[in-house]
């Protein structure tokens, strides 16, 4: 019995890390700063917020407002906020959510 259980722990975490390995998106920095370029510089130029200046993008500020992960932005991204952030979710694809998403925290840790 217990050769059985620990047989299917075993499994199961070869399984997790595989699935996980085939769901993970490479992430490209140079396309995440086309895509920021193109849709968030207008408000967030050199990770400034014209809107609501103490939001910005800088590393400090993301640390603030629990928004330094990429599961944050990415967040944020895509479902914008009622403050003045639009939504991106049905503009931009999750691919390039995930690589605008990177190329900010990217950018917030090496200082804008």
């Amino acid at each position: 019995m217990k050769f059985l259980s620990n047989l299917f722990i075993i499994l199961f975490v070869v399984l997790l890390f595989s699935f996980q390995f085939v769901l993970a998106q490479e992430v490209d920095l140079d396309a995440g700063q086309q895509i920021f370029t193109q849709n968030c510089a207008a408000c967030h130029a050199g990770g400034n917020n014209v809107i609501n200046p103490e939001k910005t993008l800088k590393i400090e500020a993301l640390k603030l407002y629990n928004m330094d992960s990429i599961d944050a932005i990415t967040k944020q991204v895509t479902n914008g906020n009622p403050a003045g952030m639009p939504a991106f979710g049905g503009r931009l694809s999750d691919e390039d959510i995930q690589n605008v998403a990177n190329f900010v925290l990217n950018q917030a840790n090496i200082g804008w």
